[in-house]
């Protein structure tokens, strides 16, 4: 990834589970921190159009045609809905990765789906379908899953977009904005 590639980092605002709707953020940054423009979008919390609306979202964009990867803030937005972003990125035609700080506990997501979904199956699929790859930083370790770039190219890319800390700015920065419309200051980290 060169040098000032655009990247979008999205991330879900605080939700109650007795929501309906979960606002969405997306922040397109120039790395490593020149931020260029902010989205947002909502989505059903524990619903099935994460990855529909997402992909609206960024097709609609004035910036997708300069984007050089979409991160997610981990694999759903709002609890359990979840992004499948092989589809993701056949749609908008961008790498797409999903990023966290821990790594995933597959067999709770397992036992939390299974107890609360009907179609636990295939969203468990979804969250399966890619390798989950350890990205080293200068702190602590990132876990991700990403398709249309190798965890080589990723891992430089998360570097390039790094200022303080493991997250990158893209992401750190829309968990920021997501927080705010909610709570009306940020609070909390990402």
């Amino acid at each position: 990834m060169k040098p000032q590639s655009r990247i979008l980092g999205v991330d879900d605002a605080p939700f109650r589970f007795s929501d309906d709707l979960v606002p969405v953020v997306g922040v397109i940054v120039r790395a490593p921190n020149y931020v260029e423009g902010v989205m947002t979008t909502r989505v059903h919390v524990d619903g099935d159009d994460a990855t529909d609306v997402l992909a609206g979202a960024i097709g609609r964009s004035r910036y997708r045609a300069g984007l050089a990867l979409v991160l997610l803030d981990g694999a759903a937005l709002g609890g359990f809905n979840v992004v499948d972003i092989d589809a993701l990125h056949r749609t908008v035609k961008v790498p797409v990765a999903t990023v966290t700080r821990d790594r995933p506990d597959l067999a709770a997501i397992e036992k939390a789906l299974r107890a609360r979904f009907s179609d636990w199956e295939s969203r468990l699929e979804v969250l399966r379908r890619n390798a989950l790859v350890e990205i080293e930083t200068a702190h602590k370790p990132l876990f991700a899953t990403a398709v249309g770039i190798s965890a080589h190219e990723l891992g430089d890319a998360l570097r390039r977009a790094t200022i303080r800390g493991a997250l990158p700015e893209p992401l750190r920065i829309a968990h920021v904005i997501a927080t705010a419309i909610v709570r009306g200051e940020s609070k909390g980290r990402a």
